[in-house]
């Protein structure tokens, strides 16, 4: 089993990292590969409503976006991972998700996804709410651990003094594990669940 793992932040070594690092090690306790991309660090723009994605399946934007597609179509999860900034996630990541979603026409259902966020102090929680949102439009459940998945540092390397977030991304990354296994069981013993047509409505008709 595989988890994509993106990691938001433009520094390579600071706090965001710390929270990936602990994940991907607890990963690898359980067996399952781990890939990292940093994408913080990264000059891509928004999407620009052209639609051509319908067409050819893929982002007409060819940059990192449509390279992490291919990873995501074969991950059985994915983890977002941002600092935040004015209580919002880096906005970097937002765009590489909001393309990286609708550019991709393959079926997400039951792909495991999980958000973890990083501040100094304040904003943790919007953040994460504005990651999760990609996840539940898709049909993927979301993982958690035994707090909202945040820690917290301001120097780089801080957020390992942060021994209560250490702990919430290792048991993030232990439930994730289990719900990844438990789902692959499900699939081969019962399927994915029942497709209906997809409606289309809007408050004008």
């Amino acid at each position: 089993m595989k988890v994509l793992i993106l990691n938001g932040s433009p520094r390579a070594n600071g706090n965001t990292s710390v929270a990936v690092s602990e994940l991907k090690k607890e990963f690898e306790k359980e067996k399952i590969e781990v890939e990292v991309i940093q994408v913080g660090n990264k000059t891509v723009r928004g999407c620009i409503a052209c639609n051509s994605c319908n067409k050819t399946g893929k982002c007409i934007i060819d940059d990192i976006v449509n390279e992490i597609a291919v990873k995501f179509e074969k991950a059985d999860g994915l983890i977002v991972a941002s600092p935040v900034y004015y209580a919002s996630a880096n906005a970097t990541l937002v765009a590489v998700l909001q393309r990286l979603f609708y550019s991709t026409p393959f079926d997400k259902t039951m792909k495991v996804g999980a958000s973890v966020v990083v501040a100094r102090r304040g904003g943790c929680s919007a953040s994460f709410d504005e990651l999760n949102k990609f996840f539940t439009i898709s049909g993927m459940p979301v993982a958690s651990s035994e707090y909202w998945n945040m820690i917290h540092g301001t120097a780089p390397g801080e957020a390992n003094e942060d021994k209560e977030g250490l702990r919430t991304m290792r048991v993030l990354a232990r439930n994730m594990a289990f719900l990844m296994k438990s789902i692959d069981l499900g699939r081969k013993e019962y399927g994915l669940p029942e497709k209906e047509p997809w409606i289309s409505t809007n408050f004008i008709r």
